[in-house]
C-alpha cells in the first residue's frame, strides 16, 4: 500500500506549526506480527493477502507451527467453499514467512503489529525490544482490547509510533478494526494505521486511549451481565442469545461470543476495567470466574459456557 502523507514531527507531534505539507511518500511493503496465536495468526493472514510481505514470529516453535497450519486450513476451507483459488492460496503463501528469532522478524519492516496475550509486563518488555530492533519509520501496533496504550508507547522509546490496533475474531472475516490514538501519538501513525487497514479490507474507527476503549467496555458488560442471567436461571443459554440476535440484531449472542472470544480474556478485561476505574460494577461473575478456573475457556478449549466438540454451540451442563 502506497501513500502521500504530511511530514509530522515524531519527536513533538503536539507541536501542529511543524507539520509541512512537503508529500511524505510512505510505502508499506513488509509487516512483522508477534505472536502466532488465535489473533496473531488471523492478522498474519490477512496481511499476507493483502500483499505484503509478511513475517510471523512466536517465541515457541510449537506455537508458531499452529499458527501456521490454522493459516493453511482457513485457506484450504475457503477452497473448499469455493470463496478462493488454489492460485490464489499460492500467492498469499509465498508472502507468509516463519521466525522464532523475533530480531530477524522485524529487520527492516514497515510495520510490526504485536499479538501476544495481556500483560502488560509482557507487552511492554516486547515494546522496549522493538524500539531497538526496528528501524526509525517503522510503525507500531499493539492488538490490546483494553491495556494503556500510552504505557506501552512509552515503553518502546518511540511513543509517536505506536498506536492501538484492536482486531476481532475472526480477524480475517470480522471487518471493524478499532484503533486507538494515546496523547502523544502523531498524525502520521494514525493516517498510516488508518491506510494500512483500509489495504486490509477493515473499517476503522478511531478511539482515545481509555480503559476498555470503545468495543470491549461495552461488549464485557454485555457478556458479564448474560452470564448472571444464566447464573439466575432467567433463561437458558440459547435463549439469551437468541433475544439479543432476533430481538436487537446482534449477529451472535453474547454468550456464544464471550466463548469465541474466550472466557479468560472477558474475565482479564473486566478484572482491567474494575481496577482502572476502581468500580465494583466491573467484577467478573462468580460463573465465569469458575469457569476459567476449570479451563472452560471457550471455543478454544472446546467447552465454556456452550460444548464446542461438535463443531458448533450445544448447550451443556454448567458448575454450580
Amino acid at each position: 500500500v502506497e501513500f502521500y502523507l504530511l511530514r509530522v514531527n515524531l519527536t513533538n507531534p503536539r507541536k501542529h506549526h511543524e507539520v509541512q505539507t512537503t508529500g511524505l511518500f510512505m510505502e508499506i511493503k513488509t509487516v512483522a506480527v508477534i505472536g502466532a496465536g488465535t489473533m496473531g495468526a488471523g492478522i498474519a493472514q490477512v496481511c499476507a493477502q493483502s500483499g505484503w510481505k509478511t513475517n510471523l514470529f512466536d517465541a515457541y516453535p510449537e506455537g508458531l507451527e499452529k499458527g501456521m497450519k490454522g493459516i493453511d486450513a482457513f485457506w484450504d476451507k475457503g477452497i473448499a467453499r469455493g470463496k478462493t483459488t488454489a492460485e490464489q492460496k499460492t500467492e498469499w503463501s509465498s508472502n507468509l514467512h516463519e521466525f522464532t528469532d523475533m530480531k530477524l522478524a522485524v529487520e527492516n519492516v514497515d510495520m510490526v503489529i504485536e499479538a501476544v496475550p495481556e500483560i502488560m509486563k509482557l507487552k511492554c518488555s516486547i515494546f522496549e525490544s522493538l524500539g531497538h530492533m526496528t528501524k526509525d519509520d517503522c510503525i507500531l501496533g499493539t492488538n490490546t482490547s483494553s491495556l494503556s496504550i500510552a504505557k506501552i508507547a512509552e515503553a518502546s522509546g518511540k511513543p509517536a509510533q505506536v498506536i492501538g490496533m484492536h482486531f476481532f475474531n475472526p480477524v480475517p472475516i470480522m471487518k471493524l478494526l478499532e484503533l486507538v490514538k494515546h496523547e502523544n501519538c502523531s498524525e502520521l501513525t494514525i493516517s498510516a494505521a488508518q491506510i494500512a487497514g483500509e489495504k486490509m479490507g477493515k473499517t476503522t474507527i478511531l478511539v482515545n486511549d481509555v480503559p476498555g476503549f470503545a468495543t470491549s467496555r461495552l461488549g464485557v458488560v454485555l457478556g458479564n451481565e448474560a452470564i448472571r442471567m444464566l447464573a439466575d436461571g432467567v433463561a437458558s443459554a440459547k435463549d439469551i442469545d437468541t433475544a439479543m440476535v432476533l430481538g436487537y440484531k446482534h449477529p451472535m449472542g453474547p454468550l456464544a461470543l464471550t466463548d469465541l472470544v474466550g472466557l479468560d480474556v472477558r474475565r482479564d478485561i473486566l478484572l482491567n476495567l474494575k481496577q482502572s476505574f476502581d468500580d465494583e460494577s466491573y467484577t467478573p461473575h462468580p460463573l465465569l470466574e469458575k469457569l476459567v478456573s476449570e479451563g472452560r475457556l471457550g471455543k478454544k478449549s472446546g467447552k465454556g459456557i456452550y460444548d464446542w466438540s461438535s463443531g458448533s454451540a450445544e448447550e451443556t451442563e454448567l458448575p454450580k
